[in-house]
């Protein structure tokens, strides 16, 4: 496998590309060698939609569309990036239970940090930024058992 790989997608801001978002990224994931079933892949499909979903409600219409941006270095690190034109970088925001939005963020840090990777955001040239994900590549660990456990 080469030293570094990477797959793109550019979709429309609309509800409708998260799920296409989703699905693409686990395709790649699958093409390079990550199970299905990984405890891994579980968390990057579910923190692709939480950045899809950033991407398309805080963009406020002010981005047509989103980038999704999936990076393997050296079969060492997973690095996933979604891209908007909006400049306002992603704020952390306090959760409250009644609330129905507002834990995207929080998400996307938990799972990150619970696989031993980081998150950052970069600014992209034409004024909008980039949310990234770095995470430990771990096709060799064990898949999860059908129960869970």
């Amino acid at each position: 496998m080469a030293d570094h790989q990477e797959a793109s997608v550019t979709l429309p801001s609309d509800p409708a590309s998260v799920a296409t978002a989703r699905r693409y990224v686990a395709e790649v994931l699958s093409e390079w060698g990550l199970p299905d079933d990984a405890d891994i892949a579980d968390s990057v499909r579910l923190i692709v939609s939480e950045l899809a979903t950033n991407a398309v409600q805080h963009t406020f219409g002010q981005s047509p569309t989103f980038t999704v941006d999936v990076r393997l270095e050296r079969q060492e690190w997973l690095r996933v990036g979604v891209t908007d034109s909006y400049p306002r970088w992603p704020k952390r925001l306090p959760a409250a239970v009644q609330q129905d939005n507002g834990r995207g963020m929080v998400i996307i840090r938990w799972l990150t940090a619970e696989a031993g990777g980081r998150l950052s955001v970069t600014p992209t040239e034409d004024g909008g930024k980039t949310v990234w994900i770095a995470l430990p590549w771990s096709v060799g660990a064990p898949a999860r058992s059908a129960t869970g456990y």
